[in-house]
């Protein structure tokens, strides 16, 4: 395997350093490249610590300013530029247990689609979640799987790999957080074969959340979309 690890960064500066470190301890022969990916609002202070990371592992590790805004777009620039043959999909904040990475790519190569975590299911969990936030995922979470008919408990969560020629077959068109749950609906209904692992969540101990509260509802919007339109519209290069 070679995986391509996708880390936007906004205000992340010591937990981006931890984030990189333990998965090169743990993963350094699986992983490929580590595409992070700035922007215009993206710290001073993060920037030098971007840098000082690609001067460390020159061969592994670059720096990109996302053309496409909000964290959909940081997303959806990196699986262009991805060259592995799996991307992996989580954030910069520890918000995303970089321990759980060597567990998703060993799943990853049985052969799956995708594998993603969950914090609902086995030993997974949360850690200082707001309350209405946590009983608005529950809600989503079960929603979702009626609407979808899966399994998967977990579909919001964006800490996820996959196949590489997988992302890039698939017309993406979220730029915001619902992006993350648009790269699990679409792989569904296009038939991917996916697992999920669990994981905990924790939440970040520096900088601020860039998701707001509200738009949790707009993540409704791709839920429906996806749901009922014509499978091949869902591809790269279809007619809408």
């Amino acid at each position: 395997m070679a995986v391509s690890v996708i880390l936007p960064v906004i205000d992340e500066t010591q937990s981006l350093r931890d984030t990189v470190e333990i998965l090169l301890d743990e993963n350094q022969n699986a992983i490929s490249e580590i595409l992070i990916i700035v922007c215009k609002k993206t710290t001073a202070a993060a920037l030098t610590v971007c840098q000082e990371l690609a001067n460390s592992r020159p061969d592994l590790i670059t720096v990109h300013e996302q053309s496409l805004p909000f964290l959909g777009g940081a997303m959806r620039d990196a699986f262009r530029l991805a060259s592995g043959t799996h991307v992996l999909m989580m954030a910069s904040d520890l918000e995303t247990d970089p321990h759980t990475v060597q567990a998703l790519i060993a799943k990853a190569a049985l052969g799956y689609d995708v594998v993603t975590a969950t914090r609902w299911a086995g030993k997974g969990g949360f850690k200082g979640y707001q309350p209405v936030k946590y009983v608005l995922n529950w809600i989503f979470q079960r929603c979702f799987r009626l609407l979808y008919g899966t399994s998967l408990s977990d579909l919001t969560y964006g800490f996820r790999i996959f196949k590489t020629e997988l992302v890039k077959k698939i017309a993406w068109e979220e730029l915001r957080h619902p992006f993350l749950l648009e790269t699990i609906l679409k792989p569904l209904r296009l038939g991917a074969r996916t697992l999920e692992i669990p994981t905990k969540w924790r939440s970040r101990q520096e900088g601020v959340s860039h998701n707001t509260f509200w738009q949790n509802f707009v993540y409704l919007r791709i839920a429906f979309r996806t749901r009922f339109r014509d499978r091949q519209q869902l591809l790269v290069g279809s007619q809408a």
